[in-house]
């Protein structure tokens, strides 16, 4: 019995290393960015031009980074839940999300919370593919509604901004062995110093019941999911003039079989109101379909609207 625990132990430790370096060095880059008194930080910024615009019927707040990105190249197209020589991709094509959320209700208590419904779009198109009609090779539809409740605790040099409690749900929209969908419960904890910004998202998994059969249109499409994406996602963004740096980490906390996810962004100004946009990606998870395939993926596109 004295083995196991060691064991597990083990797993621990080691699970957990990546996340606290990544943590660790977040904090580091947090306590040398520039601290704000007297101006507001980048993020309140943004809060304060949504709370302008808030009664203009003509105006959808953007929730995620709406981008276009139409040169996406990706080093190993998957093609393994396809059916065999029926889908030929190409490495280039192109990705683009378009994310917005609507505020439902205000002052849920007191003076502070928001409800919001939010929904965004990542497809994945093959639009260079002339031999095979151009098709849409992914598209990942993701509806969620949120509470978020502002703050203003300090930690370590950070205030922590705002905190939200959210369930959503993510599908490809497709039937048969093609389908991809999973239900989350989730928490994001917003932290932010001057022009830095940090994320915590951790999400519980709610369950499925497992198919009776490989051809069952109920039951759970992807059960090992969580196995591939973890439980949850760090952020961290830094706005140095008009451009913004971006990082999200993902990993699944296992010492066997381990596996996540990066992200690097780097948005910066081309007009008054139009940015350009290089997207690095390598992991798993980038997309439903590609849940437990691995991606290595360069952008380069123009970001219509930046976390900052």
């Amino acid at each position: 019995m004295k083995k196991p625990s060691a064991n597990i132990s083990e797993v621990m430790i080691r699970g957990f290393r990546s996340i606290c370096v990544a943590i660790a060095l977040v904090l580091f880059l947090a306590g040398h960015a520039p601290a704000q008194t007297d101006a507001d930080s980048a993020w309140e910024n943004r809060v304060k031009l949504e709370e302008r615009a808030r009664d203009n019927p003509f105006f959808i707040a953007p929730h995620r980074p709406n981008y276009i990105l139409p040169v996406s190249y990706n080093t190993r197209p998957n093609t393994t839940p396809f059916t065999p020589g029926t889908e030929d991709f190409d490495h280039t094509e192109m990705k683009f999300q378009f994310s917005m959320k609507l505020q439902v209700a205000r002052d849920v208590f007191h003076n502070n919370g928001k409800i919001y419904f939010a929904y965004t779009n990542l497809s994945f198109w093959q639009a260079y593919n002339k031999d095979a009609s151009s098709p849409f090779r992914e598209t990942n539809h993701e509806p969620e509604l949120f509470l978020t409740v502002d703050n203003d605790w300090n930690f370590l040099g950070l205030t922590n901004r705002a905190n939200s409690i959210g369930v959503v749900h993510q599908s490809n929209g497709r039937s048969g062995a093609l389908s991809r969908s999973w239900n989350r419960i989730y928490g994001l904890f917003m932290f932010d110093r001057g022009n830095f910004l940090f994320a915590l998202k951790p999400w519980y998994r709610i369950p499925e019941e497992e198919k009776s059969s490989p051809t069952d249109p109920t039951g759970d499409d992807n059960p090992d999911i969580n196995k591939f994406l973890g439980s949850g996602e760090l952020y961290a963004f830094y706005k140095w003039d008009r451009q913004t740096f971006g990082l999200m980490l993902r990993n699944n906390l296992r010492r066997h079989d381990n596996k996540g996810a990066i992200q690097l962004d780097w948005s910066f100004p081309v007009s008054s109101n139009l940015k350009g946009y290089v997207q690095y990606f390598s992991g798993y998870g980038e997309s439903l379909i590609d849940y437990n395939a691995a991606v290595h993926r360069i952008s380069l596109g123009v970001l219509l609207t930046d976390w900052l």
